[in-house]
């Protein structure tokens, strides 16, 4: 009764300090958003707008359009530069790792996907080289 009384409170007690350097550890916002954009009602406008109605990923695509971004989630196809050990094709990535996906030959109907790890040059199984660096911004992708 004791241990399980120990085990049970010693794993609370752990909680809020794992939470606390979870919210530390996170750094400043890149750029300051309205999140109120659309929910509040203003002269002439009656229901919100699509802003308004939109929550969770849906709207934080809205915005970053808005903004500029017309490839919020990097799901556009790159083309593939010369593809040498010396000139890999690159992308960048906020993570340590990105799964990408090549097209070997242009009438292929498959795609060989593969995770690019930071630092290190990955080769295709059709011979062209693709290296992962860190985005500007902590998000994007460099399109050459």
């Amino acid at each position: 009764m004791a241990a399980t009384l120990w085990r049970t409170t010693s794993s609370i007690l752990r909680r809020p300090f794992s939470l606390a350097s979870i919210r530390c550890s996170s750094g400043p916002p890149s750029k300051a958003e309205d999140v109120h954009k659309g929910k509040v009602p203003t002269e002439g406008l009656e229901m919100p707008d699509d802003i308004g109605h939109s929550v969770g990923l849906e709207r934080s695509e809205i915005l970053a359009r808005e903004t500029g971004n017309d490839d919020p989630f990097e799901l556009k196809v790159f083309k593939r530069s010369k593809g040498t050990f010396e000139e890999p094709t690159i992308f960048t990535s906020p993570n340590s790792k990105r799964m990408i996906g090549c097209v070997c030959e242009e009438e292929s109907l498959c795609v060989n996907w593969m995770y690019v790890h930071k630092g290190e040059p990955k080769r295709c199984e059709c011979g062209y080289w693709f290296k992962l660096i860190d985005s500007p911004h902590g998000h994007g992708a460099e399109k050459h």
